[in-house]
């Protein structure tokens, strides 16, 4: 994330194109997948934060919740598929967030949520059905 070595390549070309300097995030997507979603959003901080920083207040955030696992390494959807669970990661990038997430939206998608859901609302463990 934001080391590719194709980055460069492409502000040199944008930026003799414009005449301008350019900067840019470069975020490749390998996805031979046969189900899920991969997700990358793009966050400014409204202050400096490093990625330990940013993986803390992920894991705080979301201590406790069953199907939601903080990772250190970029999420794959090989990961989650066939699961409730989603895989979050955090990488900063030219001073911007990057949260890459991983899930199975056909497990963790309406289903899933209608199961947990389903648990919550009548007293049941929230991972009953889902593990």
């Amino acid at each position: 994330m934001g080391k590719h070595r194709h980055g460069p390549e492409i502000e040199q070309i944008l930026g003799r194109a414009t005449g301008q300097t350019v900067e840019i995030i470069f975020t490749p997507h390998l996805t031979p997948m046969d189900r899920g979603i991969l997700t990358v959003c793009y966050a400014r901080p409204t202050r400096e934060v490093s990625q330990s920083q940013t993986l803390g207040l992920l894991r705080e955030f979301y201590a406790g919740q069953p199907f939601v696992r903080i990772v250190d390494h970029l999420p794959a959807t090989k990961d989650t598929a066939h699961t409730n669970y989603i895989d979050i990661t955090a990488r900063i990038v030219r001073n911007r967030v990057l949260l890459i997430s991983a899930e199975d939206n056909l497990i963790k998608g309406a289903s899933g949520a209608a199961v947990q859901n389903f648990n919550l609302m009548f007293g049941f463990p929230q991972i009953t059905g889902l593990i």
